[in-house]
């Protein structure tokens, strides 16, 4: 697969301008183009958002929900920004190569944190997906399952076909926000505390399952800091997007899948807050949640609520299993030139590529047998840990972005540049939270 297949409608000049942008189309032909935004953000969610929203729900009612609105304005600027380099910056760069200009030891840091971040990801996505898979047929236990969907998952991931990969991220969108929206309105959410719980920015007092404070670095890490954001510039590459002429598709784009991640994690909350938190139940693992909609529509509740988790999980086991080998093979280029060089710029031509993207996707199999942690507690857990790097992502897209010599006239605006500041000191507060907490 070239960096440059599938339908881009563009040949990009010497000064990296396109000749020709995309051709105009009206809504429903932008919506058939949009693709990577899709991708990355369905990857990005998984079980982080499907948790997080759930037992902030549960827990807390909607005292948070400003917290969500945050991350996810967040994540749209953060992911945005790698995006807009992606299509725009001046050295026909990727992103790991404009960190790299940074300084020097970003490709190593970013390389050794995806590899780490695709095993534990990928960990509690398949044995979530694997319990969901188990609860719809009724049959074979969850590790059985999960074991199923990475064999399964091989052949998928094995023919590096993007399109077939988008394909599949549209069917499991399309699922989700029907069954989470859906749900959402059958709980008949109370609108006025939504909007006080959006606007109020309060801090619930520490009750629950899950401390608020680890709730909170978790989301932060589920939406915005998850390293899941790298993603998002690489699919855009493999669409074939480059120059100004891009320009409008790729934000487009971009806006579209985190405004179905808003409809989706909005409705898990919701879901959370109007069904599960008025029968006083906690969540601490999927189980949870699909009992409280068995209560009130039967057995088919539990179905219907498996399907969505299945979707949202499995469009992650897919999306990480493809995109972060994308990322470690970007960062080995980078630390061995000579590598590029033998390989070229076609990451999936390179050996490794394979290896590593099986690494991600086989070996968080270990996390699926029985006696290891519970699906819940890992995923708040390991999302938490994702918040880490948020101020690591973000300093460095900080100066990246600014810089003149990479990004000219579209070089990050006054709000952007606020909101990358606000997030690092956003993660540093609530980190500390968390450690005094422990404490």
């Amino acid at each position: 697969m070239s960096a440059n297949s599938n339908d881009a409608a563009s040949t990009v000049s010497s000064d990296n301008s396109p000749a020709t942008g995309p051709r105009r189309r009206g809504i429903l032909g932008s919506l058939r183009e949009f693709g990577p935004g899709i991708i990355a953000v369905l990857a990005m969610m998984g079980a982080g958002d499907l948790v997080t929203a759930s037992v902030s729900g549960s827990n807390y009612g909607y005292n948070l929900m400003w917290l969500l609105a945050a991350s996810l304005l967040i994540r749209f600027v953060i992911v945005n920004i790698m995006g807009r380099y992606q299509v725009l910056n001046l050295k026909n760069q990727s992103i790991m190569e404009g960190y790299r200009d940074v300084a020097r030891w970003y490709p190593w840091a970013i390389g050794i944190a995806a590899v780490i971040s695709g095993h534990l990801l990928n960990g509690y996505m398949v044995r979530g997906a694997g319990e969901a898979l188990a609860e719809i047929f009724t049959v074979g236990d969850p590790f059985l399952w999960s074991c199923i969907l990475v064999v399964a998952s091989i052949f998928v991931i094995c023919k590096n076909v993007y399109k077939t990969i988008e394909s599949i991220m549209k069917l499991l969108l399309a699922m989700m926000t029907v069954v989470f929206l859906g749900l959402a309105i059958y709980s008949v959410p109370d609108v006025g505390e939504i909007v006080r719980g959006t606007v109020g920015f309060g801090i619930p007092d520490n009750t629950g399952a899950i401390g608020v404070f680890a709730v909170a670095l978790s989301l932060i890490g589920a939406v915005a800091g998850s390293m899941a954001n790298f993603l998002y510039p690489y699919y855009v590459r493999d669409k074939g997007w480059r120059g100004v002429g891009f320009k409008k598709l790729q934000r487009n784009d971009i806006l579209f899948g985190i405004s179905s991640a808003i409809v989706i994690s909005l409705s898990i909350w919701v879901v959370g807050a109007e069904i599960l938190r008025p029968n006083g139940i906690e969540v601490t693992n999927l189980d949870d949640i699909s009992q409280a909609l068995s209560i009130h529509l039967g057995a088919v509740g539990g179905v219907i609520f498996y399907l969505g988790a299945f979707g949202i999980l499995y469009s992650s086991v897919v999306g990480f299993a493809n995109g972060f080998p994308k990322i470690i093979v970007d960062c080995l280029h980078i630390i061995r030139p000579a590598r590029r060089e033998r390989y070229g710029d076609h990451f999936e031509d390179d050996p490794s590529f394979k290896w590593f993207s099986l690494f991600i996707l086989i070996s968080p199999i270990i996390w699926a047998f029985p006696g290891m942690p519970g699906f819940v507690t890992m995923a708040v857990f390991v999302t938490g840990l994702q918040a880490v790097v948020v101020p690591l992502v973000a300093i460095g897209l900080l100066i990246l972005a600014n810089k003149k010599s990479h990004f000219g006239e579209h070089k990050a605006n006054l709000f952007e540049n606020i909101i990358l500041v606000l997030t690092t000191l956003l993660t540093i507060w609530v980190t500390i939270q968390v450690v005094i907490g422990w404490f």
